[in-house]
């Protein structure tokens, strides 16, 4: 986790020192700065305000189960952005076609995989789990869609948004989010019962 959020640090760091890079020069390198360190933070912010709550099966007791730190899943939530930014700053966007394409399905198995996991302690069937990945991947491309359309909006040459670009980022993003959400939720729910699995 501390690794990647490591080169999440160095790849803004690099681009904000050297912003005529191929890759990086009209790719609103600053915006980035501001929004992707958000995905380092919230995952502590979360844990920190909520890790005091009471379990329900300790609630007649009094007592508060052992917090475990989710790092597995705060890591893989940081991921996507660390390699999105990787990618500007070798300019694998500009010179290899279908590094977008690949990166957009890569980076939403992690990040629904991510969710998935903070979902331990509900104690869901497979099922559940699938759907509710499968549809905060779908929610969470839109929003990254309707983000890029703004900063495009705002001045930003680089990006070069069309129609058929985002039609196929919101389908790749979207079944790279499904397999994540049925990978993560296998690793969570591998094991137990068929009722507990699938009812």
């Amino acid at each position: 986790m501390w690794a990647v959020k490591a080169a999440l640090a160095a790849c803004l760091l690099v681009g904000l020192l050297f912003p005529e890079i191929p890759g990086v020069a009209g790719k609103g390198w600053p915006e980035r700065a501001i929004g992707y360190p958000l995905s380092a933070l919230i995952v502590p912010m979360v844990w920190w305000m909520t890790r005091g709550r009471r379990h329900p099966d300790t609630a007649s007791t009094g007592t508060a189960p052992p917090s475990t730190y989710p790092f597995l899943g705060d890591a893989l939530l940081v991921t996507p952005f660390v390699l999105d930014l990787a990618g500007n700053l070798v300019n694998l966007y500009d010179t290899f076609e279908q590094f977008d394409d690949i990166l957009h399905f890569v980076n939403w198995t992690f990040l629904v995989a991510a969710m998935v996991l903070f979902l331990r302690s509900a104690r869901l069937a497979r099922w559940n789990l699938v759907l509710l990945g499968s549809g905060f991947g779908a929610l969470a491309i839109v929003a990254w869609e309707g983000v890029e359309w703004i900063i495009q909006e705002m001045g930003t040459t680089g990006l070069q948004l069309t129609y058929d670009d985002t039609i196929g980022d919101l389908v790749l993003s979207s079944s790279g989010g499904v397999v994540g959400a049925a990978l993560a939720a296998v690793a969570l729910t591998r094991g137990g019962s068929p009722d507990q699995l699938w009812s």
